[in-house]
């Protein structure tokens, strides 16, 4: 993720989504009807058994159909990347290295490839992008080698534009000013790998994110915003890296009527509230 020169303070913004438990309606009692005969009553209950009895048959042919292909739970695909592939728990352990912070040691597979673009994505999209003494380091992490320091150079351009970062709030030194805190957040909601070659792979992450300044006098408060980043990655040194990428809007739910938080609660609330490792 990149907030370059076509940045706009207002793309993140937005109610943020929640979620409510919500009590049924209440609904005006039925009408009472009178009582079944008994024959109309075990000629019901003869057809409940029937049909019970089909949709048993029906389950369990079909979970024999999905465990005779051998592998059926493999999320592996052909390249084409047309078919569904849910983001779900794969049983794989989770990646247990980590370098400069960052994890690392994604194995090469289809779902370390995923893995490997949801973690990308959260370091290329925090905070500590904006300080300069942190930037190199992560882009080198996660970059590959050859791609590795022209990223670099373009995101010293961006991210120490003196205009950009007064536009975001930030001084010139890419700090929160005093009293309030930066918020720059990337939260993956899934992914879907568009395209695996074994050593090749393109992996798009669906991410909201919380960007802004939690701070009573901030004109630049925290929001939210949803968008897809699609990676394009090399499986070199061990690792996923990234070579390219490219980013679009949405898909973005439609926000609740909840309370907006005051600036304090959100405040306490980044740093009560830590990230997570993504892992299949």
């Amino acid at each position: 993720m990149s907030y370059g020169d076509d940045y706009d303070d207002t793309r993140a913004r937005g109610v943020p989504a929640g979620t409510r438990t919500r009590l049924p309606e209440q609904r005006e009692p039925a009408t009472r009807r009178q009582p079944a005969s008994t024959g109309r009553g075990l000629a019901a209950v003869i057809g409940v058994v029937v049909l019970l009895l089909g949709a048993i048959v029906f389950a369990n042919q079909t979970r024999d159909e999905g465990n005779g292909g051998g592998g059926g739970g493999s999320s592996e695909t052909d390249g084409g990347g047309d078919r569904a592939q849910p983001t779900a728990p794969s049983g794989q352990p989770p990646v247990d290295t980590s370098t400069n912070g960052i994890p690392v040691g994604h194995p090469q597979t289809e779902q370390g490839a995923q893995s490997a673009a949801a973690n990308y994505a959260v370091a290329l999209g925090g905070t500590e992008m904006f300080d300069p003494t942190r930037r190199p380091t992560i882009v080198d992490t996660v970059y590959a080698p050859e791609v590795a320091a022209a990223q670099a150079a373009e995101y010293e351009r961006t991210y120490s534009d003196p205009d950009f970062l007064t536009r975001i709030g930030l001084t010139e030194a890419g700090a929160a000013p005093a009293g309030t805190t930066f918020v720059a957040r990337v939260n993956p909601v899934g992914t879907n790998t568009v395209q695996y070659e074994g050593d090749t792979a393109r992996v798009a992450v669906w991410y909201s994110t919380l960007f802004g300044l939690a701070g009573a006098d901030s004109r630049n408060p925290v929001t939210e915003g949803w968008y897809t980043t699609t990676y394009d990655l090399v499986w070199v040194e061990g690792d996923w890296k990234i070579t390219a990428f490219d980013e679009q809007e949405g898909p973005a739910p439609v926000g609740r009527d909840q309370r907006a938080s005051t600036a304090e609660e959100m405040a306490d609330a980044v740093e009560q509230f830590g990230g997570f490792t993504y892992a299949r």
